[in-house]
């Protein structure tokens, strides 16, 4: 590095070219300086955590340090901007076990059972349905009763009972076209 040079009067685009080229870890330093205060506002908004906050701007320094010569940056600002979200989006879900559903299938899922449920149901039909859910498994009743009766989602339904979301995907199906099946053979004995 020129001693004469007085990087902070520099752009961030001779910043990042100067760090790409020399690979000198203070013009890095430097451009990543500038923006301390954008990608902390920014994680304390998603994050919600001081500590979380300035965890995750240290973490995006240390690497995006060590791999910003691998992208074709054309806004320093723009770019960092968008991996700085990625990075907390990721964070949230990774640590909160979110998930996201299509509501498409949700509504699908719903459909069926939905007029399981009427309260336009007859007595043989609401007793076959209450008989029926006994006749369940555990694991489908369980999930069938957390997302019918207490309109739980899968999220919800994954971290009260510890089941994968595929499973309690699979209960909810598995357990809907059991109960189907147990009603109309209840109710062709009446």
């Amino acid at each position: 590095m020129k001693a004469n040079r007085n990087i902070a009067k520099l752009s961030n685009e001779e910043l990042l070219e100067l760090y790409k080229r020399e690979r000198q870890t203070v013009y890095f330093h430097e451009l990543y300086r500038r923006y301390i205060p954008m990608l902390y506002g920014l994680c304390l908004k998603y994050l919600e955590n001081e500590n979380d906050a300035q965890d995750a701007v240290m973490d995006l320094f240390e690497d995006l340090n060590k791999k910003i010569s691998n992208y074709n940056i054309t806004s320093f600002h723009s770019w960092l901007y968008t991996v700085a979200k990625n990075y907390c989006l990721l964070k949230i879900r990774k640590e909160k076990q979110v998930f996201f559903v299509d509501i498409n299938e949700t509504i699908m899922e719903n459909n069926d059972f939905f007029t399981l449920l009427d309260e336009d149901k007859s007595n043989e039909e609401k007793s076959a349905l209450e008989y029926c859910m006994t006749e369940l498994g555990m694991e489908q009743r369980t999930s069938i009763e957390y997302f019918y009766y207490e309109n739980k989602s899968y999220a919800d339904i994954v971290s009260l009972t510890g089941y994968t979301l595929d499973k309690v995907k699979s209960y909810i199906q598995n357990g809907k076209r059991n109960l189907k099946n147990c009603i109309q053979r209840v109710l062709s004995t009446l």
